[in-house]
């Protein structure tokens, strides 16, 4: 497996790389901030509670976890709402997982069980569900029976659609500019 660049920070990568739930939780912070800023975050919050794992985060209180994640620099833009998703999303892989956010994808089941799973998370919905699957296959050496299939476009080979295609600054660049041309047709189909 190559080094995640997700960030383009080593630590905050590395932290990605050895803990899938500080994977999961980069992924559920994706939205309406650079990639980069998302999955930085769960560094963030480790460099601020000691350590990062799921009962520490769902065991937190609400109040000083939300402090914790608008202090400056802020884990997103939202840290209310987002801290109480990331609280939510702790305590599924607590109550439904055992702590262990790769038993999501760990034990044996297929790409559409996997998604299946995703799907069911707080805060993830089908798009964001198919992108981390695409991530965990083409990246994090997860790689269920057919889970390209399941992930749709996001599984292709050779593409520049997501986070789970970037693995340097050239590739992030290139799916800035994917993501930008379909804003810009969505906005075009809108109009």
């Amino acid at each position: 497996m190559a080094k995640l660049q997700l960030v383009q920070d080593p630590a905050a990568d590395e932290l990605l790389e050895a803990n899938p739930f500080a994977l999961l939780v980069g992924m559920l912070l994706d939205q309406q901030i650079p990639m980069e800023v998302a999955f930085g975050g769960p560094k963030k919050i480790a460099d601020r509670i000691g350590r990062f794992d799921a009962e520490t985060i769902a065991d937190y209180d609400p109040e000083a976890f939300t402090a914790l994640c608008a202090q400056t620099p802020a884990v997103h833009r939202f840290p209310g709402s987002m801290s109480k998703r990331v609280q939510a999303l702790a305590q599924v892989i607590v109550d439904e997982y055992g702590g262990d956010a790769a038993a999501l994808w760990s034990d044996g089941a297929d790409g559409k069980e996997v998604l299946r799973r995703l799907k069911a998370l707080p805060g993830f919905g089908e798009q964001k569900a198919k992108i981390f699957l695409a991530l965990l296959g083409k990246q994090y050496g997860v790689d269920p029976k057919g889970w390209r299939t399941a992930a749709g476009d996001y599984g292709k080979a050779g593409v520049h659609m997501s986070v789970a295609d970037v693995k340097d600054p050239g590739s992030l660049q290139k799916v800035r500019a994917y993501k930008k041309e379909a804003k810009a047709a969505a906005k075009a189909a809108k109009a």
